[in-house]
């Protein structure tokens, strides 16, 4: 009986050592994991001001052919900011305006022979593509409602050979970002341009995205034969 009680203690801790070998492996494959799924499957889509990513992703590339989608958020809002109005109150400020027009050069340098310019009809994105372009732009009500056809509406209105430029609002873009494997995306700013285009398959593949900010440094970088 002696025996049989020294080795209950020594069999118990054996036991407890192993289930503890268990849980921290456990917890190790389970951080692993993690990690490992968020270098796979980024939060938010690919920054194109960092490291030359605008000419790495072949933006420039698709942008000749005609083959980009930019869904572009409208400027500043009036409503939700202490700064001068351009106009009316549910329009954009002079200071979005002012972005809204560098944003537009910034487009004219990678050329706008071979795109087309959509808008919502909401007073602010209208006058953002007024800003951007100099000129009205046509409008459809689908830019404004992101309905479940978001993604067909888009496609409907890609012309083959040409670029499609889409002035839209947050929502709309938090939308597709979800649908297109973002769901965790961080929010869009002001002037920002979410690039895609049409894989082989038929479906929209995000390329990344560029804040207005961040243009001139890309544009210094840029190839010069753009």
């Amino acid at each position: 009986m002696h025996n049989i009680k020294q080795t209950r203690p020594r069999a118990d801790t054996a036991r407890i050592r192993r289930s503890g070998k268990i849980i921290i492996s456990a917890v190790t494959i389970t951080l692993i994991a993690l990690i490992s799924g968020f270098v796979l499957w980024p939060a938010t889509p690919l920054d194109l001001a960092d490291d030359h990513q605008m000419q790495r992703s072949g933006i420039y590339q698709h942008w000749k052919a005609g083959e980009v989608i930019a869904l572009v958020r409208h400027a500043e809002r009036c409503d939700r900011s202490a700064n001068p109005c351009l106009g009316p109150a549910d329009g954009i400020t002079r200071l979005g305006s002012a972005t809204a027009t560098d944003l537009g050069k910034a487009y004219r340098t990678i050329g706008m022979d071979r795109t087309d310019v959509i808008s919502s009809p909401m007073t602010r994105t209208l006058q953002t593509a007024q800003a951007m372009f100099n000129q009205a732009a046509s409008t459809q009500d689908w830019l404004l409602n992101c309905a479940d056809n978001f993604e067909n509406d888009i496609k409907a209105h890609k012309l083959q050979g040409r670029n499609l430029i889409l002035v839209t609002h947050s929502g709309c873009i938090s939308d597709l970002e979800s649908r297109l494997g973002f769901a965790h995306a961080l929010a869009t700013e002001y002037t920002s341009s979410l690039f895609l285009t049409l894989g082989t398959d038929g479906k929209l593949q995000i390329l990344g995205i560029l804040n207005a900010k961040s243009w001139p440094q890309v544009l210094k970088e840029a190839p010069n034969n753009l």
